[in-house]
């Protein structure tokens, strides 16, 4: 029964109950990270010993959103799980600037969790998803969950809420599965040909290989670049994004960057895409 002083709630009920309130909120919120990472089980290198220091969820306006029972399979109710190991010494850069342009499609629960096997994580890699949304223990009012777990693991790998689908390796084929969620992966053969070879050099050449590899990968994107405003096509591609990601992750100066591939990463920065990512090369 309500206690009154004066006429009004006693203000130590009220704080009672402010504090009820957050503990369930919090309860709520640990059982969604919870039901995230169970989808893993079935896997043998499940990650439910994760510890999870940062939660981020986004939920964006749906912008065209795509039908995600054609692209992923019919929707058994239960909220489709993007969960993925990656190890903080290599962040991967590409895939952030995807999960930002999942958010302007689909209503998206992201996450951020620590391994155990990480013993500590830089702030601005622990937020890179974005601030917290209130509604993050609601796993219903979102369409796609996005669980980013930094891992002290040799190659990057992707599972998804669907029991008979292998992991997914590689920031590279990770970014192609991501690419048809958002209608970044190119309809014309020919072009999509192109676009994963611009990929696949990005990552082992651009981004793994060595200074001459590296020299002749500007090369060859300079002279592309000189034929159009973009790598594939008259508009961005995942190509583009994988690419120019990989080209800032290496810290080229600007002064070794040719003219082409100086005018085109000004192009995909002033797209705005890659602003989530800036932060994380200073």
């Amino acid at each position: 029964m309500p206690m009154y002083q004066n006429g009004e709630v006693d203000p130590a009920l009220k704080a009672l109950e402010q504090r009820q309130d957050e503990i369930l909120r919090r309860l709520y919120e640990l059982k969604a990270a919870v039901d995230g990472l169970a989808k893993t089980v079935t896997t043998p290198d499940a990650d439910l010993d994760a510890t999870s220091l940062s939660s981020a969820a986004t939920m964006c306006a749906s912008k065209e959103v795509a039908d995600l029972d054609t692209l992923l399979g019919k929707d058994l109710g239960a909220l489709r799980d993007i969960v993925i190991n990656a190890n903080p010494s290599s962040p991967p850069l590409s895939l952030l600037v995807l999960h930002g342009l999942l958010c302007q499609r689909y209503r998206v629960l992201s996450t951020v969790h620590v391994h155990s096997s990480v013993s500590t994580v830089p702030p601005k890699l622990l937020n890179c998803l974005g601030p917290r949304h209130a509604d993050s223990y609601t796993r219903q009012r979102f369409q796609l969950g996005f669980t980013l777990i930094w891992k002290n693991v040799p190659r990057l790998q992707m599972k998804f809420s669907v029991p008979n689908m292998c992991p997914i390796e590689g920031e590279g084929n990770v970014a192609r599965f991501l690419s048809r969620l958002v209608g970044l992966e190119p309809q014309d053969p020919v072009a999509a040909t192109q676009s994963d070879s611009w990929v696949d050099t990005a990552v082992f050449q651009l981004a793994e290989g060595s200074g001459k590899e590296r020299a002749a990968v500007l090369r060859a994107l300079n002279g592309a670049l000189g034929r159009g405003p973009w790598l594939v096509g008259s508009e961005l591609s995942l190509a583009d994004v994988v690419c120019s990601c990989c080209l800032l992750q290496t810290g080229t100066s600007a002064t070794s960057t040719p003219a082409n591939v100086q005018r085109w990463l000004k192009g995909c920065q002033n797209l705005g895409h890659l602003a989530c990512i800036i932060p994380l090369l200073q």
